[in-house]
């Protein structure tokens, strides 16, 4: 018995000595083994270091409010409605600097406001003249940064035109189209006054911040597509992405278009919307009466912030 045990042990002693080098065989053959190669991150595009000698650093791009533009405008001279509020920030901003530097381009288009509670009101309709304010911004958008991709942009809008601005610079934001995501920090600023889309908490608020809400949100529930040739779109889905910091917003207390209450009549709001693109609060964010910072009027800050802005944008090389 006693040989058969040793014999026994033995055996299992050389049977977990041949495990014991398997194991180690089998361990250096997988730490030797060539590993296969990981997978290469797609490389991210880069820009060209410098770009065509016509390219401006900086394009302005200033969407005028309603009845302050034309379909047929001159985008560098424009002249349909020579008191328009924004011509008060881009002619000082033409003034201050070459087309270069800060290249000024204003949007044409219908700017009209239709009310279909007023059957002498013969103006196009709101759809159309926001639809083609937007078509018009982003198609120039993209085409600049197809011919000029180091260009920088800062967009500039009022009422209807804060409206197409704000809604333009959403996708951005969002990664939704006009530039590619890849682009986004190519818009360097943003500046809205009186947006309609306006959200209290969706971008910096400047001077008074009134609790209101753009009328196409206070109507957006109730209006979205009950109105002929008026929809209202509620608040911007995403709000302004990662632009969000670099929007500025003022909204005059009392504003109906950027700072509504809650809507119970609708069909009485929409006359008073109509009506509100005209009333004095709306009407005066060139002087201070009814909106200012330290005694700044709205375009004077407007103006002083893009300043700002251009200043710092980086200077591309040309060739």
């Amino acid at each position: 018995m006693s040989k058969k045990r040793s014999r026994l042990r033995r055996w299992l002693v050389v049977a977990l000595i041949l495990m014991a080098v398997i194991a180690l065989i089998m361990w250096l053959l997988r730490a030797c083994a060539p590993k296969p190669p990981e997978p290469t991150p797609p490389e991210k595009p880069t820009r060209p270091e410098a770009q065509s000698a016509d390219c401006p650093d900086v394009e302005v791009v200033v969407i005028p409010g309603t009845w302050e533009s034309a379909a047929d405008d001159d985008p560098f001279n424009p002249h349909s409605n020579p008191k328009s509020l924004m011509l008060r920030v881009s002619k000082a901003l033409g003034q201050k600097y070459s087309a270069n530097r800060a290249r000024i381009y204003t949007i044409p288009y219908i700017a009209q406001f239709r009310n279909p509670t007023n059957l002498t009101d013969h103006q196009a309709d709101y759809n159309d003249s926001r639809r083609q304010g937007f078509n018009r911004t982003a198609g120039h958008i993209t085409a600049l940064n197809k011919r000029c991709p180091i260009t920088s942009f800062v967009v500039l809008g009022f009422s209807q035109g804060a409206v197409i601005g704000g809604d333009v610079a959403s996708l951005i934001g969002n990664g939704r189209g006009v530039l590619k995501a890849d682009d986004q920090d190519l818009v360097i600023g943003v500046g809205l006054i009186a947006d309609g889309r306006r959200v209290e908490d969706q971008q910096n608020n400047i001077g008074p911040n009134p609790p209101g809400v753009g009328a196409e949100v206070a109507l957006g529930g109730i209006l979205a597509n009950r109105v002929p040739g008026i929809t209202m779109n509620g608040q911007r889905e995403g709000g302004f992405g990662t632009l969000r910091d670099r929007v500025q917003g003022i909204c005059a207390p009392g504003d109906l278009i950027c700072d509504s209450p809650t809507i119970s009549n609708p069909l009485r709001a929409i006359g008073q919307l109509a009506g509100a693109i005209n009333n004095p609060v709306h009407a005066m964010y060139a002087t201070p009466k009814y909106w200012q910072d330290n005694g700044v009027t709205a375009t004077q800050w407007m103006y002083a912030w893009a300043v700002r802005t251009i200043n710092d944008a980086p200077h591309p090389k040309h060739f």
